[in-house]
C-alpha cells in the first residue's frame, strides 16, 4: 500500500510546486499580501500557475479521501496502487497543460484525475455494500 501513500504525499506537495512558479514568474513578488500581489498580476503564465495551484488544493482531499476508503474497504491493493498513479499522472499533466493554456487538454486530463477518485470511491462502496 505504500505507493498509494507516496502518490497522496505527492498530490499534497503538488500545488505548492505550482505557486513556486506562479511566484517567480511574475515582478516582485510580495509575501506580505501574496493574494493581492497575484491579482495584480497582468502576465497569463502568474494566473495560469496560480489556478493549477488552487485546482491541485480542491483535488487533494477527495483524492486521499478515495484511497483511504479503498484500502479500508479491502479493495485489491493493485488497483488501488494503479489508480493512485494514473491520479497523480493526470495531476501532473493538468498542471503543465494550465501552465501552457492547452485547455482542452487540461480538461482530460482533470477528467481523468475526477475518474481515478471516483472509481476508488465506488470500487469502496461495492466492497462495503
Amino acid at each position: 500500500m505504500s505507493i498509494a501513500y507516496w502518490c497522496i504525499l505527492a498530490s499534497a506537495l503538488l500545488p505548492y510546486a505550482w505557486v513556486v512558479i506562479a511566484k517567480r514568474s511574475g515582478p516582485r513578488y510580495n509575501n506580505r499580501d501574496p493574494r493581492q500581489w497575484v491579482a495584480r498580476q497582468e502576465d497569463p503564465r502568474v494566473q495560469r500557475a496560480y489556478a493549477a495551484h488552487l485546482n491541485a488544493f480542491e483535488a487533494f482531499a477527495p483524492f486521499a479521501a478515495g484511497v483511504l476508503m479503498a484500502q479500508a474497504a479491502g479493495v485489491p491493493t493493485a488497483l488501488i496502487q494503479a489508480l493512485a498513479l494514473a491520479f497523480v499522472g493526470f495531476r501532473i499533466v493538468h498542471g503543465l497543460f494550465y501552465l501552457t493554456a492547452l485547455h482542452w487538454l487540461r480538461s482530460l486530463a482533470w477528467l481523468g484525475g475526477f475518474v481515478c477518485v471516483a472509481w476508488l470511491m465506488v470500487a469502496a462502496a461495492m466492497r462495503i455494500a
